[in-house]
């Protein structure tokens, strides 16, 4: 480690926030340099970052922000994407993932960032930093593009777990309006129950069922319960948080994705259609480009792991620098909220303990 690593190791800065610089699609030099960022743009910002010393060190000194900023904890080893959690978990130790959550679960870090497999460091967070009591499983939280004041609305679970009963769906409420009342300033957030329809009677029976529990808790928990909401109103006015399970909600997000991804690239052939319509583009130069940074999945990159010991902030894997820096500046503000803290005395106050699933 070198001289000024080991100064900045004893530094005080208000927030730490620990990396992995070794899980994204684009290699260490797109994670330090949505680091450095970072960095330019909040004071308050240290970072400790996992991976090969001698080459996160380079990238570091290229990045004149992070002068003084960083501390490098050195991990050969890296999780791959292809690798499987249960794989993962029995020999994790070592790795840069492994590392960064460990850093948070120590109490060096405030909270931990990684591009990395989204399975693998899910399980890890769970043994290292164990779930918060009343939490039977976590979830996957994410920042939807919606028609709402805000901008956005908040949808969970996204893929932390496939699984989701009438409980589960009733403590993701319960950990959905804290994160809009927190990441979003909203004070009575709504909340929406993803179904097939908004009738009460569709839908499996685990929904009809947490259609009652969500709205026996609302008034306790300080929240609108707006009903059942259909698909197309992820992105509405209808309601700030969308509940459902991770299987559902992966989908969908991977759905919204590549449907995006499909209307930019149909607007660009259209634009260069004909010789009046490139001129056209030309004129709508501004408009075009105030709904590309309206849309933009960089600039909300970063799902929030509800329900444990801790925050871990999980980016894209393909995430370039934009990417990193947003979920970095996700992960600071709910630092800055003490959000984990406030989310943990929510669940534990609105709802029953869980049942352990050993004991069910």
């Amino acid at each position: 480690m070198t001289a000024e690593t080991d100064q900045t190791a004893s530094l005080a800065f208000p927030i730490i926030v620990s990396v992995d610089a070794m899980g994204g699609d684009q290699g260490p030099a797109a994670v330090v340099s949505g680091c450095s960022k970072s960095a330019k743009k909040n004071p308050r910002l240290g970072f400790i970052l996992h991976g090969p010393r001698d080459e996160l060190e380079k990238l570091i000194q290229r990045r004149k922000p992070l002068k003084g900023r960083c501390e490098v904890r050195d991990a050969v080893e890296v999780v791959s994407m292809d690798d499987k959690p249960s794989q993962v978990v029995r020999s994790a130790k070592g790795t840069s993932m492994w590392s960064a959550i460990e850093t948070v679960r120590s109490g060096e870090a405030t909270v931990a960032v990684s591009c990395g497999n989204t399975g693998a460091l899910m399980a890890l967070s769970m043994i290292r930093l164990r779930k918060l009591p009343g939490v039977n499983r976590p979830a996957i939280a994410v920042l939807w593009p919606s028609r709402n004041a805000q901008g956005f609305n908040v949808m969970l679970d996204v893929g932390a777990d496939i699984r989701a009963d009438a409980d589960d769906l009733l403590r993701y409420a319960l950990m959905g309006a804290s994160y809009a009342r927190n990441g979003l300033e909203l004070p009575r957030p709504r909340i929406g129950l993803l179904n097939v329809g908004t009738e009460e009677h569709k839908g499996r029976a685990e929904l009809k069922e947490a259609y009652d529990l969500i709205g026996a808790q609302a008034d306790a928990a300080e929240f609108d319960f707006v009903g059942f909401v259909e698909g197309s109103d992820i992105p509405g006015d209808v309601a700030d948080v969308i509940v459902t399970d991770g299987f559902t909600g992966n989908v969908a997000i991977k759905t919204g994705e590549g449907t995006a991804s499909l209307i930019g690239d149909l607007l660009r052939e259209a634009f260069r259609y004909t010789p009046l319509s490139r001129l056209a583009s030309i004129l709508a130069l501004t408009s075009l480009r105030r709904l590309k940074k309206r849309i933009d999945p960089r600039r909300v990159n970063g799902g929030v792991f509800l329900g444990l010991n801790g925050t871990v902030v999980k980016s894209h894997g393909a995430a370039d620098s934009t990417g990193v820096s947003a979920a970095i500046k996700l992960a600071a503000q709910l630092a800055e909220q003490n959000f984990n803290d406030k989310l943990a005395a929510r669940v534990a106050g609105a709802a029953p303990p869980a049942i352990d699933e050993a004991q069910a």
